[in-house]
């Protein structure tokens, strides 16, 4: 992968003497002197993309992963004792579109080598190279954003990081199965992307939505492959550094209360951290944050259950409620985790992935009361 440069020596300079247990002593570093690190039972890899030529007023984003790296290893490593590695960063190519085509290439590589890939750009825009990493292993691909805007943009734009999700939808091979957007505000997006996201069956939850229950947002999360994340989704209090800060937001906790329900999913394999740009943040306080949530984004991880229930549900609590007299709604629990999930009717070309929907205590709830559960109504309209 003669497309990575080491992680910057300028970087390194910028460390006190780190301790045995922060992330500075346990990640391996592609150095100048060593080379790539092995990946012999490395579970998550770190990358840098510096890309930002699509990065429209946001020009800077590119150099966000070394402002990151700093604030990270010097966080104690939690109790999870998988392999981390930092593969360094992704060359700025030629052209734009070549940039996006080396990080397909190497997320496709880890992709096939089952290591998670957390990719720091960069702009938002760069979800697209994500995206297409999935192409060759021909499986439908389901992607959250978290996001102040939907970011679908107008008929025919070209990609950049207003846009990518209309090129998620558009471009062959049709790979995507389903999106999902956490935290849209609607002052930021018009209209018609909004009803377009509700035409295809996709979902958007507002930001006020989501913050009324975070925990709520876990059954959306659980059931991604990429999770893009937007920095501008969180306020600017919290998050100064970036040029599309906003008043309103995600408190940091809520931010990383999410970053965590990410890697606790059990489908999750890539997580994009995108448009952080360090020129707006003179004393490192979103870098800071964004360590933060990788953080937790790694605890996440070490808590993965193993317990999607595909094949055999035997183990699982079942629990069967009829609505109108007439229709029968088939939830099941698992014994092992507490979490929720909800039978749809199998389409013909569904897998069984698919056929249930990760669900909340909640969604059981309103059933009981004799209502169908919006997520419900989504999934059986896409199958």
């Amino acid at each position: 992968m003669e497309y990575l440069s080491p992680v910057p020596e300028s970087v390194l300079s910028k460390l006190p003497v780190l301790e045995p247990g922060q992330l500075g002593q346990k990640i391996q570093r592609h150095t100048e002197i060593d080379g790539l690190p092995s990946l012999d039972g490395v579970k998550v890899v770190i990358v840098g993309v510096q890309e930002d030529r699509r990065a429209y007023r946001n020009t800077g984003c590119d150099t966000a992963a070394d402002h990151i790296r700093p604030f990270l290893y010097q966080l104690h490593q939690g109790t999870w004792n998988f392999k981390i590695a930092d593969m360094g960063n992704i060359y700025r190519g030629e052209r734009h579109v070549d940039t996006v085509l080396l990080l397909q290439d190497f997320c496709e590589k880890m992709l096939r080598k089952g290591i998670i890939t957390i990719t720091i750009g960069g702009s938002q825009d760069l979800t697209y190279g994500n995206y297409r990493a999935y192409d060759k292993l021909e499986k439908m691909v389901n992607v959250v954003a978290i996001d102040s805007r939907l970011d679908v943009g107008s008929e025919g734009r070209d990609l950049d990081h207003q846009s990518y999700v209309s090129h998620l939808v558009l471009q062959e091979p049709h790979n995507l199965y389903n999106f999902t957007n956490i935290g849209y505000q609607t002052y930021f997006n018009s209209p018609d992307e909004i009803a377009l996201i509700e035409n295809l069956f996709f979902e958007a939850v507002r930001l006020g939505e989501a913050q009324a229950s975070i925990p709520n947002t876990e059954p959306l999360l659980r059931e991604a492959d990429l999770v893009s994340v937007d920095i501008n989704a969180v306020r600017q209090s919290y998050n100064p550094g970036t040029f599309y800060t906003s008043p309103h937001g995600f408190s940091g906790n809520e931010f990383c209360a999410m970053l965590r329900y990410a890697g606790m999913s059990d489908t999750v394999s890539q997580l994009g951290m995108y448009e952080y740009n360090p020129r707006y943040d003179q004393r490192g306080q979103s870098a800071h944050l964004c360590a933060h949530a990788l953080w937790y984004f790694f605890e996440g991880v070490s808590l993965r259950f193993g317990d999607f229930p595909i094949g055999s549900r035997a183990n699982y609590e079942k629990y069967s409620v009829l609505i109108d007299d007439e229709d029968v709604l088939d939830f099941y629990k698992s014994p092992n985790s507490g979490r929720w999930w909800i039978e749809i009717p199998k389409g013909e070309f569904q897998s069984d992935r698919f056929a249930l929907v990760p669900c909340s205590h909640d969604d059981y709830l309103e059933a009981m009361q004799g209502k169908i559960p919006k997520r419900w109504w989504k999934a059986q309209q896409k199958a």
